[in-house]
């Protein structure tokens, strides 16, 4: 996303909103919250505070350039809107999220909306889990193990 889907969204452009466009387009989890996007702005030296970051990502999300998520056990974290439907997955102990798509359960989604006389418009689907990746709390927590 660049300066023209700002344009495009009805939004002016600024540096700020630049920014904030530019760290959400490269992150790396994809999905941050404003706290995260700030300590990413101050390590980069650039002087948008942490208010102006909650009121641009709520300019967004109305703008539909954002999808506001919130995870159980996290604050809201938000991801660019690329247009394309996707569900998640969550680790209850790192909270690592994971995006997928898999036909046959949109397919199936659509098929139970049908058999209920519904219309399936939009959804969003959250799976709840203990990842296996080396380092995630809940090797080290005797409870968590199965």
């Amino acid at each position: 996303m660049e300066s023209n889907d700002l344009r495009r969204a009805g939004l002016k452009v600024t540096l700020p909103r630049i920014k904030i466009l530019e760290i959400l387009g490269t992150a790396q989890p994809r999905h941050m919250s404003a706290e995260d996007i700030y300590k990413h702005l101050l390590e980069s030296h650039e002087d948008i505070g942490l208010a102006t970051v909650y009121r641009v990502l709520t300019q967004f999300e109305a703008a539909g350039l954002v999808t506001r998520h919130h995870f159980e056990g996290t604050t809201a974290v938000f991801e660019l809107n690329e247009g394309e439907h996707h569900d998640h997955i969550v680790c209850l102990d790192c909270g690592r999220v994971e995006e997928f798509m898999d036909a046959g359960i949109e397919a199936r989604q659509k098929e139970i909306a049908g058999k209920f006389g519904y219309q399936l418009v939009d959804h969003s689907m959250i799976l709840y889990g203990r990842c296996k990746r080396p380092g995630c709390p809940s090797h080290d927590n005797p409870r968590t193990k199965s």
